[in-house]
């Protein structure tokens, strides 16, 4: 079958690669029908995230028909209509009895204290051969896939598979109630979800923070305030549309990767230069990133201080952008006068994916409004790069795979 598959870092190909089949009485496989590209991709090409095993399958967020099953598959049948959840889990363990999936103690193979389970990602992850792909294995099925309603569409259920959820649990671990003002720091899809989810639950005020032109117009269509770092200071204009006092709840919803602004008031200082520079070094010594491909962010801490230095005493940091395991940088210190919480996770999907599944089938909230682009699968290795550059117009993308490829536009 034809996959995506991470060749180096700096290279990515469609390339030949064995059909998956049943390894384990709990696997299913499960032909894919749609598939897209997520900014933890990036990662992986960028080389911001260690150990990656050449001709891993990429991708994490799929939508599909159930092809086979093994014997122990109790919830699925060969034709059912799934998404699969992003995050690998046993369902059984103490931690997913508990709902925390992305904590499962079983799902990894590397064992319980490696980390969260995923699909295509590093050595240390499984690894798990990923989603962008004519065909995946799935492990634990009954915990990783969930069906699709009759009524909700391959593009809605497609983007339940991974950053809808994120979004919404980056608002929920914000504690966000009506009437709360939330800021969102990065206005890319998982972004995006964060600003609709906050709003679903009530906040009177959201601002969103990016400097990339259609990712804050989309971030304005939802209804939130727009705050273009490459123009003016983030963290003085928040504090001054907030009464001084700072938003309730500050969401990182970059990560590792973020750009510095190169120019404005907000442009960093030489320390501030230098510690970046520190920190990426720390981050990627191995990357190959050059120009304006595979480039990794200039500012890796810069995200969390912002976050830390805007949000009001006793306030909430809510931190769903992707740092790798090597990344040690945080402002504690003033994290700890200003009496703040914090959160950070990586999603638990199959806790929220059936709830949001629920809310898209009730017409409370469609996810692809945010979908920017439908694309060949075929075409995948040239979209990934659009899609790193963030080009104009290419927010999110879907890939469609196999026969229903002739249907892109």
């Amino acid at each position: 079958m034809k996959a995506l598959v991470f060749s180096k870092i700096g290279e990515v190909k469609i390339a030949d690669v064995a059909d998956p089949r049943i390894e384990n009485e709990k696997d299913a496989v499960v032909k894919i029908t749609a598939t897209s590209i997520c900014g933890t991709d990036l990662h992986m090409v960028r080389g911001t995230m260690a150990g990656m095993r050449p001709g891993t399958v990429l991708g994490h967020e799929a939508v599909g028909i159930v092809e086979s099953v093994g014997d122990e598959v109790k919830n699925f049948k060969i034709g059912d209509r799934v998404v699969v959840c992003s995050t690998i889990a046993c369902g059984e363990c103490e931690f997913c009895q508990a709902e925390d999936y992305s904590c499962c103690d079983n799902a990894n193979p590397k064992g319980p204290e490696a980390g969260t389970a995923f699909f295509g990602g590093p050595e240390l992850t499984g690894p798990f051969n990923g989603l962008q792909a004519e065909r995946a294995r799935i492990p634990y099925a009954d915990f990783v896939l969930v069906a699709v309603p009759a009524t909700v569409s391959d593009e809605d259920a497609l983007l339940t598979s991974d950053i809808f959820p994120t979004g919404y649990m980056a608002a929920e671990m914000g504690d966000i109630k009506p009437g709360d003002t939330v800021a969102v720091f990065g206005c890319g899809p998982v972004g995006q979800m964060a600003i609709a989810s906050a709003k679903l639950m009530g906040a009177s005020k959201v601002f969103a923070i990016d400097t990339i032109a259609d990712r804050l117009a989309q971030a304005s269509q939802q209804g939130a305030l727009t705050i273009n770092y490459s123009q003016i200071d983030p963290v003085k204009t928040l504090k001054s549309l907030t009464n001084g006092f700072g938003p309730d709840c500050c969401i990182d919803a970059v990560g590792v990767d973020a750009q510095a602004a190169h120019s404005g008031p907000a442009k960093p200082g030489m320390l501030e230069n230098i510690a970046n520079t520190i920190d990426q070094k720390m981050m990627a010594p191995h990357s190959v990133g050059s120009g304006d491909q595979w480039r990794q962010g200039d500012a890796p801490s810069q995200v969390l201080m912002w976050c830390v230095e805007a949000v009001r005493k006793s306030g909430v940091v809510s931190i769903v952008g992707v740092y790798p395991p090597q990344a040690k940088f945080f402002p504690i210190g003033l994290a700890m006068s200003k009496a703040l919480t914090m959160r950070a996770a990586n999603c638990s999907h199959f806790k929220y994916v059936p709830k949001l599944l629920k809310m898209v089938e009730e017409g409370k909230f469609r996810p692809s409004e945010i979908l920017s682009k439908v694309e060949r699968f075929g075409d995948a290795v040239e979209c990934y790069k659009h899609f790193d550059k963030r080009e104009p117009g290419w927010i999110k993308v879907e890939l469609l795979p196999g026969q229903k490829a002739a249907a892109a536009k």
